[in-house]
């Protein structure tokens, strides 16, 4: 190993390895003496491959699969960028107008994994359920792809077509589904009444207009009879956490509606974000559903109510995805998309990673990827009942 090549890659994988190991932004901080021991520990495995692998080392390539490890191993967000994407972000360059309805996040060093799915897109019609795993998007694995690079592969032109292998149960068994990505409008707000009663609020997408259309939709209901209320954020997954508590304001009158960490470990910082004197106009009863897709603002906002005992959650654990990240561009143009703020519960319980544990549990079927879905919706009923319990009660 020639000492120019030592240089070359020292250069290269110093700044990603002081990001992902001395950072610290997720919390997980370790001594000086134990970061300069993996430093040389890494030193030594660059030596081992360049010198005794059995074919000559492309050492570029080599490094870009230890820079996607580095930031897969931090968390589900974060993630190694090549320069063509980071271009096209900074840019903020639209691969297209048009999609097949899916949000994907990388899983297990692996597979991008379809963590939810929009009701009426492509992807819905064609039986794609949140869970299942994509192995490769028009004959290109996802294995190195982060959920950026999936993600914006999966837009494009209205009309376009495009080819998934998809995972569902058994990995020896992949699905070839064949999709044409269409326009589809988004329904951020809709509302109905469920019984005479009882109003129901879905919100489909987290944005900066949410929280005033959900109260919009509210008084619409109140209107017509409504005394208590389901609000539905199962398959969100998008959206800004910030946006999320906007709308957790709308029912919660006092205490703390979530935490904002930077930095981790004894060093960490915690900012409370407290209810204003102006929140808390909606008072009726009311409960929350939530599924493994919910996410990002959905689980802020489910994360705000439950935490202030103002509605129970019904429903599936949630996805985990309650972390802020930051591009950092590195000096040959790629760059390291890297989670840099968590946002916690009321009771500063981590969120990121671990997701929302529902107070009433509601299995979902079991589906065969090509078939029906059983009719019916065992969340929505389940949530109906305890309603109805607790008016029984009160």
């Amino acid at each position: 190993m020639t000492a120019r090549t030592r240089l070359w890659i020292l250069l290269v994988s110093t700044p990603i390895i002081a990001f992902a190991i001395i950072g610290g932004y997720l919390g997980h901080a370790v001594g000086r003496d134990e970061t300069f021991a993996h430093l040389r520990i890494f030193s030594d495995v660059v030596d081992l491959v360049v010198d005794n692998y059995v074919e000559p080392v492309d050492v570029k390539q080599a490094m870009r699969g230890a820079m996607r490890g580095l930031a897969d191993g931090l968390d589900a967000d974060s993630a190694f960028l090549p320069s063509d994407v980071v271009k096209a972000v900074e840019s903020n360059t639209n691969p297209g107008p048009a999609d097949i309805g899916i949000e994907v996040r990388k899983q297990f060093y692996l597979y991008l994994r379809v963590v939810s799915v929009r009701e009426g897109s492509p992807a819905a019609k064609a039986g794609l359920r949140s869970g299942d795993y994509i192995r490769a998007i028009n004959g290109r694995a996802t294995r190195d792809m982060s959920a950026i690079e999936g993600a914006r592969i999966l837009k494009g032109a209205a009309g376009s077509k495009l080819e998934l292998l998809v995972l569902r149960g058994n990995a020896a068994d992949p699905h070839e589904v064949s999709l044409v990505r269409e326009r589809i409008p988004v329904a951020t707000v809709t509302s109905r009444m469920i019984n005479p009663t009882t109003g129901y609020v879905r919100v489909g997408e987290i944005a900066a207009d949410s929280a005033a259309k959900v109260k919009q939709a509210i008084d619409a209901l109140g209107r017509t009879g409504a005394a208590r209320y389901i609000v539905d954020v199962r398959g969100t997954a998008a959206g800004d956490p910030e946006h999320g508590i906007a709308m957790a304001r709308l029912f919660v009158k006092s205490g703390t509606l979530a935490v904002k960490q930077t930095k981790g470990g004894k060093d960490a910082l915690k900012e409370p974000i407290a209810a204003a004197a102006a929140d808390g106009a909606i008072t009726a009863p009311l409960l929350v559903l939530i599924d493994q897709g919910s996410g990002g603002g959905a689980e802020l906002f489910a994360a705000a109510l439950d935490g202030n005992k103002r509605a129970d959650l019904v429903g599936e654990r949630t996805l985990g995805r309650a972390a802020r990240q930051q591009l950092v561009k590195l000096p040959d143009g790629s760059g390291l998309l890297i989670s840099n703020v968590l946002y916690l519960t009321p009771s500063a319980e981590q969120i990121h990673e671990k997701g929302l544990v529902p107070d009433v549990e509601v299995d979902q079927p079991d589906v065969e990827f090509g078939a029906q879905a059983p009719p019916g919706d065992p969340t929505l009923d389940a949530a109906i009942a305890r309603l109805a319990a607790e008016k029984k009660a009160a």
